[in-house]
């Protein structure tokens, strides 16, 4: 076997295609914001026909997330379901069709919104493809406990849900619609399947760890996590359509977030943060999951300064940066790591390079949750933490993007 780079290696497991695919978009949409944000601070013009805020949270969410579920879902999910592995090859009209999407309405976003609404169009139906072929497989499957796949495959299927919308409000040039569309996709979709997988893999890793920690946590964890994301989502479509609202209602989500905040951020050390440490891959996992913790705990003191101000005053972009960098972004990055290596013929674990990487994604989160409530450093340290944010996922894109595209060391498929 040839240890040369060949689009053919690509083919041999699905996470190699599909991290690959989301390793292409990630690198893209980080050079495109940086792109943009060098432009705007040297003051030239640039005028996409949908405002560049919305492109932004448009591709840094759904753009490269649900490829990266592809790839760990269709990896791990037929040995949870107990099923026949799935081949790559299998997975690629789909993946080609939601490909193709993305690159049409990328360039529609930017000068036609029709183009952009098809392009949209396309990226739902094969997102729709994959998760209709991973309902199917639940379905198929006799294991007696599929809550975690059942509850990820809803999830999948609410993304195509929003995917549909998001095509309709560009259609229809409703920027409102296209806001709420993202603001839904953010948190009953991409959120619930990570909070699903934090629930079924963290104490699992951490369970040799910690002798009093079971490998299986009650499912009532899950549903309060679950109802978390449902309420926070909520409120922030609420908040796109109800402004401003009565100081009372505030004040009742503050004391919600709170009392969430600190289950989260207890949960974290239930499962072994502090332990952790020891095992910088489990670290990197657990590292992320703070930040659920953090961002709910950010939202209650944005949402008590929005109630003592008459929605005056707030902590602004924070908390989703928070929980979008954070605990989306770190979890991604410490669970497509070990799928990589474990599944790539490697040894499951973080080297120094992967290691410093992970500290500048820390860094960068901490920048521009920063840059959102620092308005005088706002454009300095937004730049700052996409400076950090360019290096992290292109280093780290190439990186694992060269082993995709090559033979596992072992010489074994897959």
């Amino acid at each position: 076997m040839t240890s040369r780079w060949r689009l053919r290696h690509l083919l041999l497991a699905p996470h190699r295609l599909a991290f690959f695919m989301g390793a292409m978009m990630l690198g893209a949409s980080a050079l495109w914001w940086a792109g943009l944000l060098l432009a705007r601070a040297l003051q030239w013009p640039l005028s996409p026909v949908v405002p560049a805020a919305l492109i932004h949270a448009l591709l840094m969410s759904l753009a490269y997330m649900p490829l990266f579920f592809c790839g760990f879902l269709y990896t791990a999910g037929p040995k949870w379901l107990k099923l026949p592995a799935v081949s790559a090859r299998s997975l690629l009209p789909a993946l080609a069709t939601l490909m193709t999407g993305w690159a049409v309405a990328w360039i529609g976003l930017h000068w036609q919104l029709q183009m952009a609404a098809l392009g949209m169009g396309l990226v739902a139906l094969g997102w729709t493809a994959l998760s209709l072929r991973l309902t199917h497989m639940v379905w198929c499957s006799r294991v007696s406990d599929k809550t975690h796949t059942r509850l990820v495959s809803a999830a999948c299927l609410m993304g195509a849900g929003v995917m549909f919308a998001l095509a309709v409000s560009l259609a229809l040039n409703s920027m409102p619609l296209l806001r709420t569309g993202v603001q839904m996709g953010i948190w009953w979709f991409l959120a619930p399947v990570f909070a699903v997988v934090s629930h079924r893999m963290m104490p699992f890793f951490s369970a040799s760890l910690i002798q009093s920690l079971d490998a299986w946590w009650p499912n009532w964890v899950l549903a309060v996590m679950l109802g978390t994301l449902l309420f926070e989502g909520l409120v922030s479509v609420v908040d796109l359509w109800w402004w401003p609202q009565p100081p009372a209602l505030r004040w009742l989500q503050v004391l919600i977030e709170a009392s969430l905040a600190l289950l989260m951020l207890g949960l974290a050390l239930r499962w072994g943060l502090i332990q952790s440490l020891k095992i910088r891959l489990l670290a990197m996992l657990h590292g992320g999951f703070v930040w659920l913790g953090v961002a709910l705990a950010l939202n209650a003191v944005s949402h008590g300064l929005m109630a003592a101000s008459d929605d005056a005053a707030s902590l602004g972009l924070a908390p989703l940066h928070a929980m979008a960098m954070g605990y989306l972004g770190c979890t991604m990055f410490a669970m497509v790591t070990r799928i990589s290596s474990g599944h790539g013929g490697r040894k499951e674990s973080a080297d120094n390079l992967v290691w410093s990487l992970y500290w500048v994604l820390q860094a960068a989160v901490v920048l521009r949750v920063s840059a959102a409530m620092a308005e005088a450093l706002s454009q300095a340290l937004t730049l700052a933490a996409v400076a950090a944010w360019c290096v992290v996922m292109l280093g780290w894109a190439v990186r694992y993007g060269d082993w995709f595209g090559t033979p596992r060391p072992d010489g074994r498929d897959g």
